[in-house]
């Protein structure tokens, strides 16, 4: 099938000149992080419910948007190089060690710490609760939301895209198609996946079957939006996608950022909905999602684009500082709220009674000092340890 392709796309197969990673999505994730860490903040403390920044704060949930994007991008970006590339596609086992060890070992010293450091469990919440958190099933079972573990819904959600990703990236490569129809069926089926989830967000919220809308159909747009970046970016550096305006937006992230900042604005006012827990009409809920949606693909585009980050705002994504926290970025979101419960504690805080920045402040110091305790001498060592018996011979 390789002898197919033109050949710029057989060099780029087989010497393996496309970039692997993209630094500056690293800093995005770091933002993500922050965003959902000042977000829980602003929540406890009040300052996300009232206020004149109460709109601002609660809309920061926006970080879950942004790494589901992300997500979609950098797992679906191997399966595109393969169908383009006319190679075989990435290896399944590979793919469930990386995910399994990337994933549980945070995830259940999170539990563990929430379960023996927080509040003790009172009569709506048992240690089968905890038992659900720890294998991300619990938002399918009507459990109670557990002190430091609420965050967790939106990894049970994660981890249902990665299970549904293969049968996906096999739907779409079936009988082995041509380079071309495999990019156009991308393209479409992508372009499917956000009309599939306004569907289903807006008859839950008008059914009130509000319990629902933290499963996977509900993000499909948004992980499929990533995907589509992913497709695009594969088929451009393949040669089989021609340069595009698309191209010259991704050169201008200035522009696409201030985009995404008026979206977010809009976003903050109570047209995407409540800024508490009271569910959202049919209406305010979808409005949220397509904003999100276009937030953060406005984020993520310059951040991709096939000739890498050579302007100075995307560059600094790429900096060392910003790729750092970028790489515990899953560390603060997992335990930021363990630590936020303790903070609590420690200062005698009453619940939505302010003292905004000082819980933000001690949360994100401490938060990040726990975060890369955990990646230096446990996510990494991990890492390296499944990535070196991938390369094992046999």
């Amino acid at each position: 099938m390789t002898t197919d392709l033109p050949r710029r796309t057989r060099r780029l197969s087989s010497s393996g000149t496309s970039p692997r990673r993209y630094p500056a999505l690293d800093g995005l994730r770091a933002l993500g992080a922050l965003a959902v860490l000042t977000t829980h903040v602003g929540f406890t403390s009040g300052a996300s419910l009232t206020g004149s920044y109460a709109g601002l704060l609660a809309r920061l949930d926006m970080g879950v948007a942004l790494f589901f994007v992300i997500s979609g991008f950098l797992l679906f970006r191997p399966h595109a190089r393969a169908a383009m590339g006319g190679t075989p596609p990435p290896s399944i086992g590979r793919y469930v060690r990386h995910r399994i060890v990337r994933i549980f070992p945070v995830l259940w010293i999170a539990v563990l710490g929430a379960m023996v450091l927080l509040p003790p469990l009172t009569a709506g919440q048992y240690a089968d609760d905890y038992l659900r958190t720890a294998v991300l099933i619990q938002i399918y079972t009507g459990y109670e939301y557990l002190p430091g573990l609420s965050q967790m819904w939106s990894l049970a959600t994660e981890v249902a895209f990665y299970v549904l990703l293969p049968f996906v990236a096999w739907a779409l490569r079936y009988k082995r198609i041509q380079p071309e129809r495999w990019l156009r069926r991308s393209l479409v089926t992508m372009s499917i996946a956000p009309l599939l989830s306004a569907a289903w967000v807006t008859s839950l919220t008008a059914g009130g079957a509000n319990e629902r809308l933290q499963w996977l159909p509900s993000y499909l747009g948004w992980f499929a939006a990533g995907m589509a970046l992913a497709t695009w970016v594969c088929g451009r550096q393949s040669g089989l996608v021609a340069r595009s305006w698309l191209d010259t937006l991704a050169g201008a992230p200035l522009i696409l950022w201030s985009c995404a900042l008026s979206l977010y604005l809009v976003a903050s006012t109570p047209l995407a909905g409540p800024y508490g827990l009271e569910p959202a009409v049919a209406g305010e809920a979808l409005v949220k999602q397509v904003m999100y949606l276009a937030i953060a693909t406005l984020l993520v585009l310059p951040c991709v684009m096939p000739s890498g980050p050579d302007n100075t705002p995307v560059a600094a994504l790429s900096s060392r500082p910003a790729r750092w926290f970028g790489d515990i970025s899953y560390g603060i979101f997992a335990y930021h709220l363990v630590i936020l419960g303790l903070i609590e504690r420690a200062l005698d805080h009453e619940p939505f009674g302010g003292d905004f920045v000082r819980l933000l402040l001690l949360t994100a110091l401490l938060s990040t000092a726990v975060a890369y305790v955990s990646y230096r001498w446990m996510e990494r060592p991990l890492l390296n340890w499944v990535s070196r018996r991938d390369r094992a011979p046999g």
